[in-house]
């Protein structure tokens, strides 16, 4: 069992654990009420509850309770990029799916990482903390409890896309699914999305790109690219074509992830796969 220990700053005398817990750590409301009714919440090491009032210098202990696998574990290759006690954070390779799916019963990250779990002596629910499509490769954060599942992210993305651009720009376009499709996404009606980019340089008709999304939307970077009049290239989901890559050449390059409620705050890179490069030599990648 995982033991968050802080000790109580004077700044938060007279606080509930409840309100430090919300306020200083960073917890939400779910994460708490897991924890009153599987894991356990201490002060001074006797139980309590999250109305009880803290004074300065308290030993505020959350006790997080290990979690059993839930996926099939298959014995496949994983790049590990960081593990601690709370976080495993791979560098996911393109052509292989997060989650499971019909006809990706046991290929999936999760399917990797519950044999990794299992052959590694761990037992931990696996919690991606967002999702890259099977075909981007990429930085991929997995939380290894509740707690550190209420991480903040922040990605940052390296794509070709076709035509020749310079310079920043932003793209801010709604993103919903196509009508008719339920896989297909496109601009217009839908939730907010908004996508910055810069130019890192072109040849032969192809742009390196480097992108932050401000918003999650799926297929993202992949939608506002093709509504912009260059859609990655090998994503022929969204008007790209396959000349030099066979799949969307987007990489999920850079990453923060903070957690207060377990100290965490670091950063990540993750190497840009031999296909993307490979198949633009020409283009000025970045030294990774």
């Amino acid at each position: 069992m995982r033991a968050l220990k802080h000790i109580i700053p004077p700044g938060w005398e007279g606080s509930t654990v409840k309100g430090f817990a919300r306020g200083c750590l960073g917890l939400s409301v779910r994460a708490l009420a897991g924890q009153k009714f599987e894991g356990g919440i201490l002060v001074n090491g006797e139980g309590c509850r999250v109305t009880r009032e803290l004074r300065a210098g308290d030993k505020l202990c959350i006790m997080v309770p290990e979690e059993p696998m839930c996926y099939p574990p298959s014995e496949l290759p994983l790049d590990v990029l960081y593990e601690d006690e709370d976080f495993l954070i791979l560098n996911k390779p393109p052509g292989m799916p997060v989650h499971p799916s019909p006809g990706h019963d046991s290929d999936s990250v999760l399917n990797a990482v519950s044999w990794y779990y299992r052959h590694t002596g761990q037992s931990h629910r696996v919690r991606p903390l967002y999702r890259l499509d099977k075909d981007t490769s990429g930085a991929l954060t997995l939380a290894k409890h509740r707690i550190a599942a209420g991480a903040v992210t922040e990605k940052e993305y390296l794509a070709v896309c076709e035509g020749e651009l310079t310079g920043a720009g932003s793209i801010s376009e709604p993103i919903g699914l196509q009508e008719g499709s339920k896989i297909i996404r496109a601009c217009g009606e839908g939730q907010p999305a908004l996508t910055r980019f810069r130019a890192l340089g072109s040849r032969e008709e192809y742009t390196l790109l480097r992108l932050r999304l401000e918003t999650g939307r799926t297929h993202q970077i992949r939608v506002h690219m093709s509504a912009f009049g260059n859609p990655l290239a090998g994503d022929d989901l969204y008007g790209g074509d396959r000349k030099r890559i066979k799949r969307q050449a987007l990489h999920c390059v850079h990453l923060k992830v903070g957690c207060r409620a377990v100290g965490m705050d670091m950063e990540f890179t993750a190497p840009v796969p031999e296909d993307m490069r490979g198949a633009f030599p020409l283009l000025p990648w970045p030294a990774i």
